[in-house]
């Protein structure tokens, strides 16, 4: 029976540094005597989380809607060329250092596949930047829902034409992939806690890595 590794990208395969982007891109308007840089990098994350949250619309309007609106929480001016310059940042950026070795083991067993919060213009050169085939890239857009809407899980299953048994899912994101794939019946599910974050009894079984290098010995490679 076929098995499938499916990925999260950003956060998981792909180093997003959209941190210390936003902070590079807004740089000549910063007071950083004045701003918590860390409760405005927060507020721009859950501002991205509810927008994913609402009806389905490209992630490049998330990014400029979701930075406008933290700008605004923190008494900053907002311009459209800050938007811009976060999106055209986001497709530069590569992999976490152990990524493509850790991808090219697991091919030898299975097939690897991409389920990603992201436009397919986005994802397409960071799939590039990673160097390694996979047998699937299924985006948001694609799929009109954003993760951790189901829509987008079923939508990635039937693409792939797999039952939800079929399928080894692999993730950092811990809100928008492995709360909702809990009661989804897959195969086994593994959290990458980069950040050496909590996990919770409520959500196993997973297993827990703290990066990708692990994962074939894991998963039999």
């Amino acid at each position: 029976m076929r098995e499938i590794v499916t990925f999260d990208a950003y956060g998981t395969l792909v180093d997003f540094q959209l941190g210390p982007t936003t902070l590079k891109v807004l740089s000549d308007r910063l007071d950083l005597d004045n701003l918590d840089v860390d409760e405005f990098l927060d507020d721009f994350r859950v501002m991205r989380f509810q927008a994913v949250l609402e009806a389905y619309r490209p992630y490049h309007e998330i990014l400029h809607s979701s930075l406008q609106m933290a700008m605004r929480l923190h008494g900053l001016e907002y311009r459209t060329s800050d938007g811009d310059a976060l999106v055209e940042a986001v497709p530069t950026f590569g992999p976490f250092p152990e990524v493509p070795d850790a991808l090219r083991a697991l091919k030898t067993k299975y097939e690897i596949a991409i389920i990603t919060n992201s436009d397919d213009n986005l994802i397409a050169r960071n799939v590039e930047n990673i160097g390694v085939d996979f047998d699937y890239v299924i985006t948001a857009e694609q799929a009109g829902a954003y993760k951790p809407d189901r829509q987008t899980f079923e939508h990635a299953f039937k693409t792939m034409g797999v039952e939800p048994s079929q399928v080894i899912h692999t993730a950092q994101g811990w809100e928008y992939d492995h709360i909702p794939t809990r009661d989804l019946g897959l195969k086994r599910r593994v959290w990458i806690n980069r950040f050496g974050r909590p996990g919770s009894a409520d959500y196993q079984p997973y297993d827990e890595l703290t990066d990708l290098s692990g994962l074939p010995k894991l998963l039999g490679c």
